[in-house]
């Protein structure tokens, strides 16, 4: 059964510019349907919204029953607002954005990531979201192991980290950049 979320009040928040930004760890379930309803404004007509879940397979394995996440936190929540900073720098019509991940044993279907973006126009927060998320995997000290009967191992695709500032722009050009 999937962990209660935590009450919005429970996660580390930071405020940007008028506390538009969101960024936390969280030992309990990821208040997904929260950050849904808070990531939105008035002067938006687009949200992104990204929730990456526990899966029962990965790789060679399709037996999975768990997955746990270890992070870094002193490193891993700087890192997480320098994404968000970026982000707003590259796509400067951000309004809200959320980055939130679990830390922790997680079921099967449970919220292991939630990525949330707001813009006055689709491109910036679909382009912010995607950004966001790859950032996370790049840059974040958070580490997955993966358990199932009988055994369980480290996540087997981890990578080596890189600083925010280091990521390439093919993916991710600063707004008004030729793609």
């Amino acid at each position: 059964m999937p962990d209660a979320p935590a009450p919005i009040d429970a996660l580390p928040h930071s405020g940007g510019p008028e506390g538009d930004t969101w960024v936390g760890l969280s030992a309990t379930g990821l208040p997904v349907a929260e950050v849904e309803r808070w990531v939105v404004r008035p002067d938006c007509g687009a949200v992104v919204v990204f929730c990456g879940t526990a899966r029962n397979h990965t790789g060679d394995r399709g037996d999975v029953t768990e997955l746990s996440f270890e992070a870094y936190e002193e490193q891993a929540v700087p890192r997480m607002s320098r994404i968000v900073d970026e982000a707003r720098r590259r796509w400067p019509d951000l309004r809200r954005v959320a980055l939130l991940h679990r830390t922790g044993p997680l079921a099967i279907g449970d919220a292991a990531v939630v990525v949330a973006t707001s813009s006055p126009h689709r491109d910036a927060a679909y382009a912010a979201n995607r950004f966001c998320i790859d950032s996370l995997k790049a840059t974040v000290p958070i580490w997955k192991r993966e358990a199932w009967d009988g055994g369980e191992r480290w996540g087997v695709d981890a990578q080596h980290l890189v600083e925010v500032e280091e990521l390439g722009t093919a993916e991710a050009p600063v707004a008004g950049d030729p793609a």
